[in-house]
């Protein structure tokens, strides 16, 4: 049994309350390292048990998209445009003959959109998915119907890509996804997210009672039930969104995929903040809830801080730099630190 407090989940066991907003913890000879999150204390990730699994993680293009800067970032230079791509990840788990896709990036056929997201991409998302996730596919000679699993990060049209594509895979997604769809086009005409977006018949909606704690995270899904792949529950960027931890060796290495979590390793680094307001709106934020954005952040920080811990954002700019056209594309896989 977990116990809520302050927003985060503890087990009982693990902690002593002397009565502030600070557990103690329990001075015992097995007592999991704990990090400092602000005034909320977590565990460290969890150990590797004997024989442990773990996954390989390979990026796979999903098309570019070119922004001004000055959306994301409080310190952005006027009139700065920010090229990135929209990275999509192949994952491979060391024992199960099961293939487990990350985010489907940008469609080439941008038509498919909803006309309200064809809107947005006339408006000043500048898009380019010559290279996308189904092309390096079928470079490595892998079809749709070698993918088990789809998890998509969020339904933001940059990560969804061509669903129905993948006919005979399973989705996995946040269990808040599904309020977006039941009411996306064409039922609300002006919805940004298709109603046809999953199959009904082979989509998991993540459910509450699915999210259990994992090192920083209250709130995290062990997909293959044996510690090397957790769905991590993302709040904050967008109803449903999710990031994916996954162990990267059996002796204690990870990959942290961040999704959309931050659009710019400034904000990771602390360097810049995330920005409210455009020019349509002195409102607007890429986050629908900025306050919860920023606490996941922090919860990142966290693991980034972690000795083997590899960190990537969806959009991480200089990662693909350093290694787009390498081995750390499929069919080849991202180094384990």
């Amino acid at each position: 049994m977990q116990t809520k407090r302050d927003d985060f989940y503890i087990k009982p066991s693990d902690f002593i309350w002397s009565g502030s907003r600070t557990p103690a913890l329990k001075t015992t000879s097995n007592s999991t390292l704990i990090h400092s999150l602000g005034h909320i204390h977590v565990m460290g990730l969890p150990t590797p048990s004997n024989n442990q699994p773990f996954c390989t993680v390979s990026a796979l293009h999903g098309g570019e998209m070119s922004v001004a800067e000055e959306l994301f970032i409080t310190d952005a230079t006027p009139g700065s445009k920010m090229t990135a791509p929209s990275l999509c990840f192949m994952i491979n788990h060391s024992e199960k003959p099961q293939r487990f896709l990350f985010d489907l990036g940008i469609r080439s056929d941008t038509e498919n959109y909803p006309p309200n997201v064809q809107k947005i991409l006339a408006g000043g998302f500048s898009v380019d998915a010559t290279q996308n996730c189904l092309q390096d596919l079928e470079k490595a000679g892998t079809k749709p119907a070698d993918i088990d699993f789809v998890c998509i990060s969020h339904c933001h049209f940059d990560h969804v890509g061509n669903t129905h594509a993948f006919n005979q895979s399973t989705f996995v997604v946040g269990g808040e996804c599904r309020s977006l769809l039941e009411k996306g086009y064409p039922h609300d005409p002006d919805a940004n997210y298709a109603a046809d977006l999953l199959p009904a018949d082979r989509t998991q909606y993540i459910s509450d009672a699915d999210w259990k704690p994992v090192g920083p995270f209250p709130s995290a899904f062990d997909f293959y039930g044996d510690g090397s792949l957790y769905i991590v529950d993302s709040p904050g960027h967008l109803h449903g969104h999710v990031n994916i931890l996954a162990r990267t060796s059996s002796d204690g290495a990870w990959i942290y995929l961040a999704g959309d979590s931050a659009h710019h390793w400034k904000i990771l680094t602390g360097e810049s903040q995330i920005k409210v307001g455009a020019p349509w709106d002195p409102n607007f934020c890429m986050h629908v809830d900025k306050a919860k954005a920023e606490e996941h952040i922090g919860r990142i920080r966290e693991i980034w801080k972690t000795p083997r811990v590899r960190v990537l954002l969806a959009h991480d700019g200089p990662w693909y730099k350093e290694n787009e056209g390498g081995p750390a594309f499929w069919p080849g896989k991202i180094e384990s630190l």
